[in-house]
């Protein structure tokens, strides 16, 4: 089930009626589907989210749950080999107008992240002036080397 208002929920929709752009889908399953963020200054900065309206963890079906962390895990590990990333974030609040749905960020933490960047600080990239932002393009090579990494097939969807 989808809602109509719900940022997610449209894409899921638009997905099954015509399909979506590599950043929008750099993998899924019957459960989840993973996206590159669409406003970060941050190459590979990920979304992993339900593919149902889920607004709060504790509703989540023991079926999504039980594969909740191994796409947490495969996620930080694709990330690692495709950015070179130290370490990842794995972050959940699903609070802004028109994002209550849940959703889980996937954050590469680069060695090289200024400390004011650290931690918390990583959402300042989503704050970036337009400039610095990811290009759409940028995000569809990251999300096909992903989807590379992942699936071991680049062009599988």
């Amino acid at each position: 089930m989808t809602t109509p208002d719900c940022y997610a929920c449209g894409k899921e929709s638009e997905a099954e009626s015509k399909g979506l752009p590599p950043r929008e889908c750099v993998v899924q399953d019957r459960h989840w589907r993973v996206a590159h963020d669409f406003n970060t200054a941050l190459p590979g900065w990920l979304v992993l989210l339900p593919r149902r309206h889920v607004t709060a963890v504790h509703d989540l079906t023991d079926a999504e749950a039980s594969t909740l962390g191994v796409w947490q895990v495969r996620l930080s590990r694709a990330l690692q080999n495709v950015t070179g990333c130290a370490k990842t974030y794995v972050v959940q609040f699903a609070e802004a107008e028109g994002f209550s749905h849940v959703h889980f960020h996937i954050v590469p933490r680069m060695a090289d992240l200024p400390p004011e960047h650290r931690g918390p600080g990583v959402f300042e990239l989503l704050r970036r002036p337009e400039r610095e932002r990811v290009t759409a393009e940028q995000a569809d090579r990251t999300a096909l080397a992903l989807r590379s990494e992942l699936r071991g097939d680049p062009n599988a969807g």
